[in-house]
């Protein structure tokens, strides 16, 4: 009997496609709408990055100590703990959902990290990313598809880009990493990108 080799990407599009059927099936309102106007529009759903991915795209990034990075739909902020922890960056997540926010930025304070580790909450297509000299993102095509032109604008020279699972269309992947097994049965793909 041949194995079946779940893909996180599937499994996303799959939950996806699930809360979206579940919306209208339910007839509830769809969760952009309970986010102020002024605050941005919800465009990415919450799928944490398994710890193994976590250190595999912080590794493909080459981030340095002291370097600038931000993780773009930082969810529980795992990727900003780990960057700041573990590789001494000045690690900047941007975080639209409340619950979200509020949970990282209290883990960040638990930590003791809070001199080298924020959370930014806010929309992640009004930030100002020039300082980075990397960016984490996992967010479905769609959502790389508006944000690609704010980082052609503001990128500098030589900042790397990890995207795990989905590429930027637009760009050319300079290095592409497969990872059979995250350790929870799943396989990533990781997506490196150099400005």
């Amino acid at each position: 009997m041949p194995s079946l080799r779940l893909t996180a990407p599937a499994l996303l599009a799959v939950a996806v496609c699930a809360a979206f059927v579940g919306t209208k099936l339910v007839g509830a309102a769809p969760q952009n709408q309970t986010t102020p106007p002024d605050k941005g529009e919800k465009i990415a759903p919450y799928f944490p990055t398994p710890e193994k991915i976590v250190d595999q795209m912080l590794k493909l990034g080459e981030l340095k100590a002291g370097e600038t990075m931000f993780d773009l739909g930082s969810g529980d902020g795992r990727i900003v703990i780990d960057a700041a922890r573990k590789y001494k960056a000045n690690a900047i997540g941007v975080e639209l959902d409340d619950s979200l926010y509020k949970q990282s930025v209290d883990r960040i304070r638990n930590l003791g990290l809070s001199a080298t580790a924020r959370i930014i909450h806010g929309d992640l297509l009004k930030q100002d990313y020039s300082s980075a000299d990397l960016l984490t993102v996992y967010l479905l095509p769609v959502a790389t598809g508006l944000v690609t032109p704010i980082l052609e604008k503001q990128l500098k020279k030589g900042a790397r880009i990890v995207a795990h699972d989905f590429q930027f269309a637009a760009w050319k992947a300079e290095r592409t990493v497969d990872i059979d097994d995250d350790g929870e049965g799943r396989a990533h793909e990781l997506y490196l990108y150099r400005r």
